[in-house]
């Protein structure tokens, strides 16, 4: 049994979840600056006020799975990304701080304090995930088995590339929750702005896997693509991971402006669809490898006796952690009822 395989495979999940889940009611929070009032906002806050703290969980599994399963990568990668990592946490504490105090402040000034301590939260949040994302892909400077590279090396031209790319992203899923969530005027502009979003995702969609094809010759090595030949061999197998993500953009369009008949799940669905052919193609880009373009997992995986443990633990847990998420989600599906939501 490759064990460092499967905890790579468990970690991957974890934080894919997170990034569609909690990436969700990030990109909510961010929609809440556009609120024309505090009832608008209210609404999109209801909307994800059940689920919105249960999803930081995978947040959890993923970097407590990274450090248990693989320390070597957890050891050189957390030094790599201090100031990111810091910024996003406290992005995420303030957040959750301002999500509850927003409902109790009684003065306007105080109001509008913590709605934009949440929309600021949210994004910065978003842009700090970003920025480690962008920074872990272009890769790190190692020697021996210790990150050796400077306090700023994850602040460059693609890692703010990433990041915007991540925070319209997310606002593109929170724009389609909302559209899931809501019915009328709040859904009407919750349609545009998921639209505009959705734009904007297919010019970073494009941007950025060309971008990310120039990293390291062997990300080009591995599509077969570069600036002198096309492989074929190597193309074609991997095509439907971009086809699929550009199909998807096109349908997602589709429904958001023309087909208004069209399900209020789907353009949620679509846009998930297109965050994992995002997802499969940086894998595909970048495994074996966990911390680019230098270890691979079976370097840096704890020894097969702690790997074993450990998966009898998670074997246990995350169906436990998955039943749950369900039925909170499927508890409370359905529209956000205004007369339920918080009113100041």
């Amino acid at each position: 049994m490759d064990l460092p395989l499967i905890w790579s495979f468990l970690i991957a999940t974890a934080v894919m979840l997170y990034v569609l889940l909690d990436g969700m009611d990030l990109g909510v929070g961010i929609l809440t600056g556009l609120a024309r009032d505090d009832e608008e906002r209210n609404l999109m806050t209801a909307s994800i006020e059940p689920v919105w703290d249960g999803n930081e969980t995978w947040l959890i599994l993923g970097g407590g799975g990274l450090f248990a399963a693989f320390p070597l990568a957890y050891a050189i990668l957390m030094p790599a990304f201090y100031l990111p990592v810091l910024l996003m946490l406290a992005a995420l504490i303030f957040r959750g701080v301002a999500f509850e105090f927003r409902h109790k402040a009684v003065r306007k000034p105080t109001r509008l304090f913590w709605n934009g301590a949440f929309f600021g939260g949210s994004l910065a949040a978003a842009l700090a995930q970003g920025l480690i994302l962008g920074g872990f892909i272009q890769g790190v400077t190692v020697e021996g088995r210790s990150f050796a590279g400077g306090a700023f090396d994850w602040l460059t031209p693609f890692s703010l590339l990433v990041a915007v790319s991540v925070a319209i992203g997310y606002t593109l899923l929170g724009a389609c929750w909302l559209v899931l969530k809501t019915e009328g005027a709040v859904q009407a502009r919750a349609r545009k702005r998921a639209l505009m979003a959705l734009a904007g995702v297919a010019v970073c969609f494009a941007a950025v896997s060309l971008a990310t094809l120039s990293i390291d010759p062997r990300v080009t090595e591995r599509w077969g693509v570069s600036m002198a030949e096309i492989e074929l061999a190597k193309v074609l197998p991997l095509s439907p991971i971009p086809l699929a993500g550009m199909l998807l953009v096109v349908l997602a369009g589709r429904d958001l402006a023309w087909d208004v008949k069209a399900p209020d799940w789907r353009p949620y669905l679509y846009s998930v669809g297109i965050f994992l052919s995002g997802y499969l193609g940086l894998g595909v880009s970048l495994f074996p490898t966990i911390v680019p373009f230098q270890i691979d997992i079976w370097q840096a995986a704890a020894r097969d006796n702690a790997l074993g443990l450990m998966l009898v633990g998670a074997g246990i847990m995350l169906p436990v952690i998955l039943i749950y998420t369900g039925y909170v989600y499927s508890l409370f599906w359905g529209k956000v009822d205004p007369d339920e939501a918080y009113h100041d």
